[in-house]
């Protein structure tokens, strides 16, 4: 069953949320529902969070340096060595 949920956030931050959405086809609310369902998931393993959630979940920015490609291949090499 669906409820409504008020959420008082920067408009700035609302306005990026919603052009991602719309990029990914998915309704703001939907987007925001699974991220808040994954992060209440009863599995908890250990894994590590990424920069992009952790961003998201602590409302800090990634930094626009960042060369994820390098830190996934790196991560890659390490876990297959």
């Amino acid at each position: 069953m669906d409820s409504k949920l008020t959420l008082k956030l920067d408009t700035r931050v609302i306005n990026k949320a919603k052009k991602y959405a719309s990029s990914k086809k998915v309704s703001l609310s939907r987007l925001i529902e699974n991220y808040l369902d994954s992060i209440t998931s009863q599995e908890i393993g250990d894994f590590e969070i990424s920069p992009f959630v952790r961003s998201i979940s602590t409302g800090k920015s990634i930094p626009a340096d960042i060369d994820y490609k390098t830190d996934y291949t790196e991560y890659i090499e390490k876990k297959y060595q």
